[in-house]
């Protein structure tokens, strides 16, 4: 078995012509480490190397590796798949294969498969991922995974939506993006993600900025009047209003308590 095969190191941006690749180097002890597996590792950093999620790789306040599938293939063609058992069309990725690769991926925190029939993704468990030390994620292709390896991994299956990709390193980055965010130093004002959607079961309220009127619609007047109270309430009406308009599960649950 081989170490995951790339890993970003905790060197800080230096004035470069060049750019320095955010995964170069051995793998830091950051607060929180990602491990991905998957048949397309250049596809990462990705996005995840821009902005506030790319500074935070860069100055190790998290680290991000990558486990190529391919390397654990079988034979000259270094084969990852098979046939469905049954019959049918597509193709399955092999348990043996599948396994080698998460056992060099192994590190802290759960076992995560990206998967269309998975639990829904959601702001809590962002939350939760972001406690914890790491995640190591498993990006399906074809017709998916082995049911067997799944098992023998507990790995918890999870979605971005009723959707289907053709492969998992979308809905990997979607959620590495929305854990590494709420990372202690990742965010200059972490007030802002206690005031954002879903951190209180609503959506969020509208946002304005200068000018004052554009188009010939003004901001409105409560958010101009410097009383906080009332922009406070105006703000949770917004959102309550807002929630109960466009998302009415969100609003059933928060009325249920589910």
């Amino acid at each position: 078995m081989s170490d995951p095969t790339r890993s970003h190191g905790t060197r800080r941006a230096q004035p470069s012509a060049m750019p320095r690749d955010l995964m170069a180097g051995d793998a830091p002890d950051a607060a929180f480490a990602a491990r991905v597996v998957t048949l397309f590792p250049e596809a990462f950093p990705g996005v995840l190397g821009q902005s506030l999620t790319g500074t935070a790789l860069r100055d190790g306040l998290w680290s991000l590796a990558t486990v190529n599938l391919r390397d654990f293939g079988l034979g000259r063609h270094r084969k990852v798949d098979d046939t469905p058992a049954g019959g049918g069309a597509g193709l399955v990725l092999r348990p043996d294969v599948v396994a080698a690769a998460m056992q060099a991926a192994a590190g802290p925190g759960p076992n995560i498969y990206l998967s269309p029939r998975g639990r829904p993704f959601t702001q809590a468990m962002a939350r939760d991922l972001a406690a914890r030390p790491g995640v190591t994620l498993l990006c399906g292709r074809f017709e998916g995974v082995d049911e067997r390896v799944l098992e023998h991994f507990d790995m918890s299956e999870v979605s971005l939506g009723d959707f289907v990709l053709t492969g998992g390193e979308i809905a990997a980055q979607a959620l590495l993006d929305a854990t590494v965010r709420l990372l202690p130093g990742v965010l200059g004002n972490m007030a802002s993600t206690e005031e954002e959607s879903f951190s209180d079961g609503l959506l969020e309220h509208p946002q304005y900025t200068r000018p004052a009127e554009w188009e010939g619609r003004a901001i409105p007047e409560v958010l101009l009047s410097g009383n906080h109270g009332r922009i406070a309430a105006w703000r949770r009406k917004q959102a309550e209003d807002l929630t109960r308009k466009r998302r009415p599960d969100l609003w059933a649950a928060r009325d249920t308590g589910y």
